[in-house]
């Protein structure tokens, strides 16, 4: 399962990559949602996949032999919110630079610095 996960990663790392060095604003904004993802899976998929094994402890402490790392996944969700965060901030930001200037290519944007 890690191999055809490492794939993934790298497929989505190569297209967030080619999304973001399009000269569209909206397509970089996809890059980085694209980016966030394939980091939060990396993170996941390093960590070790346990799979049918919850990360809980069972009564009286006992320590089962196959137990699934609770570390990784909390600070997986930390980042899905924080990149939610960002992804909205950007998305107003976006509307408020077409608002703006009127236009969404990144070559024009540069045009009107002066």
């Amino acid at each position: 399962m890690e191999p055809l996960l490492a794939y993934v990663v790298g497929g989505l790392y190569a297209a967030a990559v080619y999304m973001m060095l399009r000269r569209s604003i909206v397509k970089l904004v996809i890059g980085l949602l694209l980016l966030s993802n394939a980091a939060n899976l990396l993170i996941f998929t390093v960590s070790g996949l346990t799979r049918g094994a919850p990360p809980l402890i069972g009564e009286g402490g006992a320590i089962p032999e196959v137990m699934a790392d609770p570390l990784p996944q909390a600070l997986i969700l930390t980042a899905i919110v924080i990149s939610f965060g960002v992804l909205a901030f950007a998305v107003v930001l976006i509307n408020r630079a077409y608002q703006v200037v009127g236009e969404e290519d990144l070559d024009e944007m540069k045009g009107t610095d002066t």
